[in-house]
């Protein structure tokens, strides 16, 4: 059974992890994220949290994750100011499952 939790992050964005039982990894660049996401996703982990400003750096392979059962990529804000990436992916998959916006309930202006 599929059951850990990862997280991928900067040292200071991830240590509360640690606290709560959850794996912690230190990644700052692109490579080192790209290499643990693919190593954790080929693991037995449930979810793999990923900081924000690193998912951001690697679409291709959280992509590839994505059709795979396990495990569930979930980006987060770091200690660093916010881009939204992480909401617009939450944002888009509520909107592919129901069809319409719940979340910002307005319509993109792209």
């Amino acid at each position: 059974m599929v059951e850990k939790i990862a997280v991928i992050g900067d040292k200071d964005s991830v240590l509360a992890f640690r606290s709560v039982g959850v794996e912690v990894f230190d990644a700052t660049t692109a490579s080192e994220a790209k290499a643990l996401v693919r190593k954790l996703s080929q693991e037995q982990y449930a979810v793999v949290i990923i900081a924000e400003n690193l998912a951001e750096q690697i679409p291709d392979v959280l992509e590839k994750v994505k059709t795979q059962s396990f495990p569930a990529i979930v980006p987060i804000p770091t200690t660093a100011e916010s881009s939204g990436f992480g909401m617009k992916g939450i944002k888009n998959n509520v909107e592919k499952a129901i069809g319409i916006d719940i979340i910002f309930n307005k319509e993109d202006k792209q």
